[in-house]
């Protein structure tokens, strides 16, 4: 009888540690490490100080996503898309609602406003995954004041999108057809003050970390990823941008409401060190953040001025009572803050209920090139390799 490729990689996995030299050591990094982002085990082999091969070992945070899609309806599974990449809640739920209109063919009779409010409150929420990205980076090397600064706009943007939906973190508020609600009354306006002070608070963040001494040192010509070994790793989104590599799904697929507006897609140009390492992940990141602001500038502006608010406008004029669908297969993505996020939907008739989710998690491909940038390292850059992922473990297990 062959062996399933889960018992092929773990018979090689027995191999390479018994086969563990007299001056190499085997240390186990995590799951409790407090710099792997999460219940994360990293078993080092290591020759003193140097790393010559990482091994993860994931499964420590296993959220059932995809059981809990195929044992309810399409509206209930929503909650649960929040819960994979829980920093990036309504970008999972746009993507995952987006498949379904698309299958139901309602996704051309969407209203205009409660399109441009999608990508409002995504490109908020994109803000609010990155300033954590940086801030825990800065903190991964050292740099304690970045953490707080981050920290604190993002509570900005937390109070906004609580205001917005009822809850902080996991929202429930982009629904097949629509959405939960319209904005709060006053709430364009208030997004509007953020922008004005977050940019200057931007300018001096950028400050603080681009140009700095020992963040440059400790990230600069360390973990560089040539863009061939990306692609064929799977890796996207800043991974991907990083190095060199110009693919961004707002501007390939050019979904929702993204054709119409103004933004560039920032790529890594190697300008403290070597093009895709740590440096330019954090730029690249970085200047993501300003583009986001442009969106959300320009999203503002059409709701406040083309698309004000009426009296008869209905965010739920188009969600259906009951998703009724014919059996097919449909793969749906979009551009989350941390890469390719897509569902894969199996359908079946005369249920609302359906067969197979598959969700594609960025996070899971990305850690997936640690090992390959990992090799010939010291224990202490392995740190910054990683946190220059940005991984949320409830999207690597899922």
């Amino acid at each position: 009888m062959s062996e399933t490729p889960y018992q092929e990689a773990q018979r090689a996995y027995e191999a390479r540690i018994a086969a563990i030299g007299a001056e190499e050591m085997v240390i186990n990094m995590g799951p409790q490490h407090p710099s792997t982002h999460g219940v994360l085990r990293l078993q080092l082999i290591t020759d003193g100080e140097l790393v010559k091969e990482v091994i993860p070992h994931v499964g420590y945070l296993h959220r059932c996503f995809e059981k809990h899609a195929e044992s309810m309806n399409y509206g209930k599974t929503i909650p649960f898309t929040d819960r994979m990449d829980y920093l990036a809640s309504m970008n999972n739920s746009h993507a995952f609602v987006m498949g379904v209109e698309r299958m139901l063919g309602i996704e051309k009779q969407l209203p205009k406003r409660v399109e441009y409010i999608r990508v409002l409150v995504c490109e908020l929420n994109r803000i609010a995954s990155h300033l954590i990205a940086i801030g825990t980076y800065g903190i991964d090397i050292g740099a304690f004041t970045p953490f707080m600064w981050c920290f604190r706009d993002r509570e900005h943007i937390m109070n906004m999108l609580e205001w917005a939906s009822g809850s902080r973190m996991l929202y429930n508020y982009i629904w097949v057809g629509g959405l939960f609600y319209d904005l709060p009354v006053g709430f364009e306006a208030r997004c509007a003050e953020f922008v004005q002070y977050f940019k200057p608070k931007l300018a001096e963040l950028d400050e603080l970390l681009t140009n700095n001494r020992i963040f440059v040192s400790r990230t600069a010509n360390i973990g560089v990823l040539p863009a061939d070994v990306a692609i064929n790793y799977g890796c996207s989104g800043p991974m991907l941008r990083a190095s060199g590599v110009k693919w961004d799904l707002r501007r390939v697929d050019d979904y929702s409401v993204y054709p119409e507006l103004e933004f560039d897609i920032p790529i890594g140009e190697g300008e403290m060190g070597h093009v895709g390492d740590c440096w330019d992940r954090f730029k690249v990141r970085v200047e993501e953040i300003k583009e986001s602001v442009r969106i959300i500038e320009q999203c503002l502006d059409r709701l406040t001025k083309a698309l004000k608010r009426t009296a008869d406008f209905d965010p739920r004029a188009l969600v259906p009572k009951k998703v009724n669908l014919k059996a097919q297969d449909y793969y749906v993505r979009a551009e989350n803050p941390k890469g390719e996020l897509g569902f894969y939907f199996v359908t079946q008739e005369k249920t609302d209920i359906p067969k197979r989710v598959k969700a594609r998690g960025p996070s899971f491909h990305n850690l997936s090139v640690l090992p390959e940038l990992a090799k010939g390292v010291l224990i202490a850059d392995l740190i910054a390799i990683l946190g220059s992922i940005d991984i949320v473990l409830g999207e690597v297990d899922r």
